[in-house]
This record gives C-alpha cells, sequence and structure tokens, in this order.
C-alpha cells in the first residue's frame, strides 16, 4: 500500500512539473511563431473555401513573417 501512495505521488509530481513547462511554451509558441485558425465563409472565396462549398479550411497563420515585416504580394493577411 505505501509503495503505491508513493507511486502515485511521483506521477502526479512528473505530471506537474511536465505541465508547468508545457503549457507556457505551448502559448509563448502560439503568440509568437504560428496558430491554426479556421475560414469559413465566401469571403476569401476562389482563394479559400473553393467552388462554394459550406465546409470551412484550416489555415496555419504564420506570425513570425509579419514581426520580421516580410509580407509580399499574394500573401492572405488576417486581422482579428
Amino acid at each position: 500500500m505505501a509503495q503505491t501512495r508513493g507511486l502515485g505521488k511521483r506521477y502526479i509530481k512528473a505530471f506537474l512539473k511536465g505541465f508547468f513547462v508545457a503549457v507556457p511554451v505551448t502559448v509563448t509558441f502560439l503568440d509568437r511563431v504560428a496558430c491554426v485558425a479556421r475560414v469559413e465563409g465566401a469571403s476569401m472565396q476562389p482563394s479559400l473555401n473553393p467552388g462554394g462549398r459550406q465546409a470551412s479550411d484550416v489555415v496555419l497563420l504564420n506570425h513570425w513573417s509579419i514581426r520580421n515585416y516580410d509580407v509580399q504580394r499574394g500573401d492572405i493577411v488576417s486581422l482579428v
């Protein structure tokens, strides 16, 4: 019984240590480098949601290029 408690404590300690490292790293990555977003509606046709279908497309928003002002003609820019 005591061995089971020790195993449970070690498991919880390892989980919390990983959690408190993974969450800040993930939030920083999504804020500074890139994130995933859905594009819905007809406003971006025919580039996104081609053919008038009602399904949404999933895109990767590159935050890194914007920070370096590396936007070129033909790029799609998303504003919130």
